[in-house]
């Protein structure tokens, strides 16, 4: 705005024209105007403290339209739509001028529209710098460059993937590199990160991804359930940055960029056939970059390190966080659940139940609705196996646990002589004995059906047939009736007597 006050003053100085307009930062033109208008009204210096320069526009030019009366234009859509190809504030300002027209609305012009654009441009892009209190908060990303392995076989070239945490306060960063950046090599950079700074901080600043936030929200973001597991073992909390939000870790970005910088373009020309030679020149250049000496303060990150930010760090707990990967599983009606091609005993009741399964490297755990239903020891090898604990099983399926051998033969013997021949020739006709516990069972009930005394009866009418019957073939005998003929009266006996006839010679032609 003019400053009307001041070219007022100025004048009543006896200042010149151009002198007034050169401080004042107007134009002559609007310094004549000015000191004529106020000389018509009467209005000279020295005014009153409450007469503003608002006030003496309205008093000298009456008519002209102030900046308030006229349209505000939408400065966040302005915003919005210039970072879209092809859009220019001459676009903006065309379609700004048909909506006042339609409107009734007065516009800016297009330098005055510029103007206040570029204001608020500023100010959305001002920045503010954070004093980052000494142990309070890590921050953690992957760097955008990856460094390269080389296949000692095929040559191939793969990528390994630095993961880069550093401390704000004292900027001393940590980095590593990973062939893949899944949710092991994720929790297993935050594991070696907490052990190479010997403590832990507060607050943890992720970005936001997968294995880091499930579900991404400017209010309350839902954290991995492993991620949020190593939060609870460390004692820290999990604040991930806002979406689109680089600035909520800038001290990363940063690093980041040097650690791209330094390290993994400094080893560009340099080949490595494994993660862990990889590892070990990077760690080289980490000391190094860690101990360069700042541009404008004294010491080095190392230095700022051990003497500001070391002690503020909470201790390490007694053991470093193991890896769990969590997943859902449905109960079989075998009372099983898989996982990783292998199967795991739950207690029966949960049949056809989902349930929420815990898998570390070296246990599995098992969960119904947050409770902890059983657990067991990771089966390793090769795919198919069961660990079926006695205490998940049904009382029927316990029981069938109870049946050996000698108690198959002990019952058969109490039926008699013959079953318990039978049943001994039925189990050691497996190579494998308990392969033999169903079919001496189903013979066994025979005895139910028929009553013992018929079943010791078929077994030895078997007897006479091979040493070796199997359940088939005395249930056959006993549903055709045929153990409760004589043994000299056999089936086809007894048909010769009933229906056959006796050809003499004669019938043959012999008689001639």
């Amino acid at each position: 705005m003019t400053q009307y006050r001041e070219i007022l003053r100025l004048h009543n100085q006896g200042i010149s024209i151009s002198s007034i307009a050169s401080c004042c930062e107007c134009s002559r033109n609007t310094v004549k105007n000015v000191l004529q208008k106020a000389g018509e009204l009467g209005i000279q210096w020295p005014l009153s403290a409450d007469v503003t320069d608002e006030k003496i526009r309205r008093l000298l030019f009456p008519m002209s339209i102030p900046e308030g009366n006229r349209k505000q234009p939408d400065y966040e859509y302005i915003h919005k739509e210039m970072a879209k190809s092809g859009v220019t504030l001459s676009l903006l300002w065309n379609e700004y001028c048909e909506q006042c027209r339609q409107t009734g609305g007065m516009p800016f012009m297009y330098t005055q529209y510029c103007k206040h654009y570029r204001e608020y441009a500023a100010q959305t892009k001002a920045t503010m710098h954070i004093a980052h209190k000494p142990g309070e908060t890590m921050q953690v990303d992957w760097a955008g460059q990856t460094a390269y392995i080389i296949d000692r076989d095929t040559g191939e070239i793969i990528p390994a993937y630095i993961f880069v945490a550093a401390l704000p306060c004292s900027g001393y960063a940590y980095c590593e590199g990973f062939l893949s950046q899944d949710q092991e090599s994720w929790t297993a950079a935050h594991v070696n990160a907490y052990r190479f700074f010997g403590g832990v901080t507060r607050i943890l600043v992720p970005d936001n991804l997968k294995t880091g936030v499930e579900k991404p929200s400017w209010y309350s973001p839902v954290i991995n359930r492993t991620y949020h597991e190593l939060a609870e073992h460390y004692g820290t909390a999990v604040i991930p940055t806002r979406v689109r939000a680089p600035k909520d870790k800038a001290s990363v970005e940063g690093t980041v960029g040097a650690v791209s910088t330094w390290i993994i373009a400094a080893l560009r020309n340099a080949q490595f056939f494994s993660v862990s030679e990889l590892n070990a020149t990077v760690r080289e250049k980490l000391e190094t970059f860690n101990t360069r000496p700042f541009q404008k303060k004294a010491g080095n990150r190392q230095s700022v390190f051990l003497e500001e930010e070391k002690d503020f760090l909470l201790p390490l707990p007694e053991k470093p966080y193991e890896l769990a990967i969590w997943r859902t599983a449905a109960v079989a009606f075998n009372y099983c659940i898989q996982v990783d091609r292998n199967f795991y005993s739950v207690p029966y009741a949960y049949i056809k139940q989902r349930v929420d399964v815990r898998v570390t490297r070296s246990a599995l755990e098992v969960f119904f609705q947050g409770s902890r239903i059983c657990s067991h020891p990771r089966i390793t090898g090769k795919s198919g196996q069961y660990s079926i604990m006695t205490e998940h099983m049904p009382d029927g399926h316990k029981q069938y646990l109870e049946w050996n051998g000698e108690r198959f033969i002990a019952w058969a013997s109490k039926i008699g002589h013959c079953t318990e021949v039978v049943v001994r020739g039925i189990l050691s006709s497996f190579s494998v004995e308990q392969r033999g516990y169903r079919p001496c069972m189903a013979l066994l009930k025979l005895g139910d059906k028929y009553s013992v005394s018929r079943l010791e009866a078929a077994c030895q009418r078997a007897l006479t047939y091979t040493p070796r019957p199997g359940f088939k073939s005395i249930q056959s005998i006993l549903a055709t009736g045929q153990d409760k003929l004589r043994q000299d009266d056999s089936p086809e006996q007894k048909q010769t007597d009933d229906h056959g006839f006796t050809r003499g010679s004669s019938y043959y032609g012999r008689d001639e």
